[in-house]
This record gives structure tokens, C-alpha cells and sequence, in this order.
């Protein structure tokens, strides 16, 4: 528990929960603002989904409410006397289920080496002149505005980073351009080449950056590089070169491992809706959706699905696959559905669609045509099912369902 680390400098991601007791009584709301942000950081990296329990007084209660507005979900639980306690939901595999026959249930994936990968080496091709972006307006600031170089984050607003002049006005632009070079390689997980990298941004900062170019040395550069337009052109763009420069494709795969779904260990997941499972190992399946539960549902009464799981976390069957940002990232498919021992389906179900699901699909697809190709023993194959047709069509059986849903798979077939 920490009380009262609210201050500069404080960057604890594993906050789970936010109990807010001041009176949360000026207009300005930044103090809401920055205690509600310290709960908005996510911990893991990825499509994760994460949750904050957030309790307070009616001023922050309000203030918590009025952040639906920018699209966050928010879901009120009851308190107080009269209220059932919370408590977590344990999965497991369901050995003691007597009418269960886990090794039967039971599912194998064999797990491939990785295809994609990032070659650090080709930093030193980073070209300025290659890289589109909107060129930033270079503004002309007063010497009030001049004295605090101010930086926050892109996504939040939230102040992470501050440089002050001194007394005689001297700007120090070197760490204004190392702060990005830390923080392109924070974000894409780099572990060398800041060198080159500095060198780059500062004549991208220099020559590039804005419609003319411009002095570093001058307080007034350093006050335009506290916008949030130049702050974000700066670490945008070269995020997305260095990730169009590392990131490659091996080219083929290798079966390293198998995941057995009967091995793995218990969990615990938040108090949610969750469906009895009789053909999975384990003993519920809970949805991260009610579509999910609607579909699990369904594949508990199709006649020709053997077995099926809820791909969980713990479950550790993941592909890595480029995102719409162009870096690396991890794909955790939704369902495993066994139709027969030679045969598994991988399902993905959507309510509403991102940037990411045509690459996450197309990533999918790719692995299933290197597991065919590795082994024959068992076919794999995989399929997208949106919620809209999924309720407009209601298939009668699996195998009508991966017949009638080929989007992402026509150009593959």
C-alpha cells in the first residue's frame, strides 16, 4: 500500500487499486486527474486486459464518471453492508469431475520456434529522408514561457519528464534528445545502439524536424520540443523506421515444445460470468466478453467438437506477430476447439473488429500452414467468427460454422 506518492518521479505500474479520501474539491481536477492516471498505467505490454478498482469520495466518484466520455468502461460493483463478498474464481483442469475423461479432453499444441525477430544492427541506416511525417510549426515563444521545458506522456498528458534552465538562461538541448532516444528504446524494448541512435534524432531535431531548421542551443527550440506535436512526431517516427529497419520475418519455423492443456497449473481470474464446461479440462470457462460465453456455449452443444478450451493466459499458447504500430507483438488466440484426435480448429470471436485483427489473422493463418507443413499428424486449421454474423447465420454444427466463416482465409484456400 502507498499513501500519499503522488509526486514527480513516482512510476509504479502494478497499481490494482485506488482508494481516493481527499475532499478532490478544485476545479482545475488535476489531482484527480493524477491519482485516477497512477491506476491507468498498464503493467503488461500487449492486448492484456487489465483492471482498476477505484473507491473514493462523491468528488472524485463524479470525476472517476466523467472519464466514460474518452471511452473508458467502467462497471460499479455494491458495497457496504448487505453485499455478498467478492471473491476470485479459481480455473483448474477438473480432475476431481468424475463424469470428466481429462486425457480424452485433453488437447496438445505443439509450440513453434518464433518467426519474427528484430535485427539491432541496422540502426546506423536510419535515413531522415525516408521517414514521412508532418512537418511540426516552429513557434516563437516569450522568455516567461522559455524557462520550464516541460514533457508529457503522448497517450496520458501525465508530466514524465521536466528540464529546467538555469539562472543564466543556457538551455542543455543533450538531455531533451536523450530523453527520446530513452524513451524510442524503452518503447521498443532495445537493448543497445543509443549511441547511434542520439545521433540520429539530434540531426532529425536539427534539420528536419520543423518547417526550417533550427538552433539547439536556443531556449526557445527546447520550448518547442516541449509540445506535445513535436514530442510526438519525434518518438512516433522513429519508432515506426526502426521497426520498418529491424523487424524481420525468419521465414520458417521449428517445433521446439508441445502444451498439454491437462498440465497446467490453477489460476485465479476476476469475479465474472462463466459457463460450466463439460467438454474442456478445465472446470469453467469464463468469457472476457458475453459473446465468448455465447460461443463456448455453442460449442458445448455442437455434436461434432470433441473437446474445446478458452485460450488463457496460463495456458501460455501465444504467436508473436508484427502490429499495426509495426512492432512486435503477442497474439493470444481465443479458443481451441478439438474435432477429433487429427483435427483442431484455432477460433478467434470479435464483437468489433481493431487495426490489429486482419494482422493477428493473417499471423494465425501463416502459422497453421507451418504446422501443416511440419507435421502430419494432425490437420489444423483455423477460423473468424464475428458476433454480427454469428447471430444473423446460427450455424447448426462446427463444421457448418468453419465452412460458412472464411473471412481472412479466401486468399489462403
Amino acid at each position: 500500500m502507498s499513501v500519499l506518492m503522488l509526486k514527480e518521479g513516482w512510476d509504479v505500474r502494478n497499481v490494482t487499486t485506488i482508494v481516493g479520501l481527499r475532499a478532490y474539491s478544485a476545479k482545475s481536477n488535476i489531482l484527480p486527474e493524477q491519482t485516477l492516471g497512477r491506476g491507468l498505467r498498464k503493467m503488461y505490454p500487449g492486448d492484456v486486459e487489465e483492471y482498476v478498482s477505484v473507491i473514493g469520495t462523491d468528488a472524485f466518484m463524479d470525476f472517476v464518471e466523467s472519464i466514460q466520455a474518452e471511452g473508458v468502461e467502467l462497471e460499479r460493483k455494491a458495497m457496504g453492508d448487505g453485499t455478498k463478498p467478492k471473491t476470485p474464481l479459481v480455473i483448474e483442469v477438473d480432475h476431481g469431475n468424475e463424469q470428466k475423461d481429462i486425457a480424452a479432453l485433453d488437447i496438445e499444441i505443439p509450440v513453434l520456434t518464433p518467426r519474427v525477430y528484430r535485427e539491432y544492427k541496422n540502426l546506423t541506416d536510419l535515413n531522415a529522408a525516408s521517414m514521412p511525417f508532418q512537418k511540426v510549426t516552429y513557434r516563437q515563444f516569450s522568455e516567461a514561457e522559455q524557462r520550464e521545458i516541460v514533457f508529457k506522456d503522448i497517450t496520458t498528458g501525465e508530466i514524465t519528464h521536466t528540464t529546467m534552465l538555469d539562472g543564466a538562461g543556457v538551455a542543455d538541448y543533450r538531455s531533451v534528445i536523450g530523453y527520446f532516444a530513452q524513451t524510442v528504446m524503452k518503447e521498443l524494448r532495445l537493448v543497445s545502439g543509443y549511441d547511434v541512435l542520439y545521433g540520429k534524432i539530434k540531426a532529425f531535431v536539427r534539420d528536419s524536424l520543423f518547417d526550417q531548421q533550427v538552433d539547439l542551443e536556443s531556449p526557445n527550440t527546447l520550448r518547442n520540443l516541449s509540445e506535445l506535436p513535436a514530442t510526438k512526431t519525434v518518438i512516433e517516427t522513429f519508432k515506426k523506421a526502426i521497426n520498418d529497419l529491424t523487424v524481420r520475418d525468419k521465414g520458417d519455423a521449428e517445433i521446439r515444445d508441445t502444451i498439454k492443456l491437462r498440465q497446467t497449473r490453477p489460476f485465479i481470474v476476476k469475479d465474472q460470468g462463466y459457463l460450466m464446461a463439460k467438454k474442456s479440462v478445465f472446470n469453467r470457462v469464463v468469457g472476457d466478453s458475453h459473446f465468448e460465453l455465447q460461443f463456448a456455449s455453442f460449442l458445448e452443444h455442437c455434436i461434432d467438437v470433441v473437446s474445446y478450451a478458452k485460450n488463457y493466459l496460463a495456458v501460455h499458447f501465444k504467436l508473436d506477430y508484427v502490429n499495426a504500430s509495426g512492432d512486435i507483438s503477442n497474439y493470444y488466440p481465443d479458443f481451441i476447439v478439438k474435432k477429433s484426435g487429427s483435427e483442431i480448429v484455432i477460433v478467434e470471436t470479435k464483437g468489433q473488429a481493431d487495426l490489429d485483427v486482419p494482422l493477428k489473422m493473417e499471423r494465425l493463418k501463416q502459422w497453421r500452414d507451418d504446422m501443416n507443413h511440419l507435421q502430419s499428424a494432425v490437420k489444423y486449421d483455423f477460423v473468424y467468427v464475428d458476433e454480427e454474423n454469428f447471430k444473423k447465420y446460427q450455424p447448426k454444427s462446427f463444421a457448418e460454422l468453419v465452412k460458412s466463416f472464411i473471412t481472412y482465409k479466401e486468399s489462403a484456400e
